[in-house]
């Protein structure tokens, strides 16, 4: 699918490997989480736009481009997607936050919403949403719908591992989102986590059951 991206950078497929231990503690859990963000941050943002301006260094004038304006807003479905924002922020740290609230009901294993609040221009900006795992792809697709609701044009969904299903559900919902992840994992189990993936990823970064 020509809207799905898969990253296949060594830094960031090794970081993959290593959050998906189960040994790996949740401080650990927590620094690779934001270090892979970051890396991943490099190619979500690599259609903004640029200008051309003129810099006076020590030695003359050059000519040189910065970033043209283009406003950005990060999305983090809570709560494990708060695990992203830091690394995201790192790169590109004018850009705004706002907050999707949002869990699954074990029995229909459909996102239930509770909370959302998002910046007043989020109709204005490039939007960026964050959650560690795409698995059934409900939450997925609610929170792109609820961004499209409050006028939002340009989103992206940005994930760490993701599942055949939630990246069909996803892309057949909503086509114009492109998809970026680190892995894309076979299937799910029978209550709707991603096999082998890295079990749960809220539990994980907060130490919680």
């Amino acid at each position: 699918m020509s809207n799905v991206f898969v990253f296949d950078h060594p830094l960031i497929q090794h970081k993959i490997s290593l959050l998906r231990d189960k040994n790996t503690s949740s401080k650990e859990f927590r620094e690779l989480a934001s270090e892979i963000s970051m890396l991943m941050g490099y190619e979500v943002t690599r259609d903004i736009p640029l200008k051309e301006v003129e810099i006076e260094t020590p030695m003359g004038i050059a000519k040189a481009k910065i970033v043209s304006g283009k406003k950005l807003a990060f999305v983090p479905i809570l709560r494990a997607g708060l695990g992203m924002v830091d690394g995201m922020l790192k790169l590109v740290p004018m850009a705004r936050v706002g907050h999707i609230g949002l869990y699954r009901d074990h029995e229909t294993l459909e996102p239930v919403e509770y909370y959302c609040k998002l910046p007043d221009d989020i109709a204005n900006r490039d939007v960026v949403v964050l959650d560690p795992m795409l698995a059934t792809g409900g939450s997925a697709v609610d929170a792109v719908k609820f961004l499209k609701n409050h006028g939002a044009k340009n989103i992206k969904f940005v994930c760490l591992i993701a599942s055949k299903q939630g990246v069909k559900r996803l892309t057949e919902v909503h086509p114009d989102v492109s998809i970026y992840c680190a892995a894309i994992d076979e299937h799910l189990n029978d209550i709707g986590y991603i096999v082998p993936g890295l079990g749960d990823a809220g539990d994980r970064l907060f130490g919680t059951k």
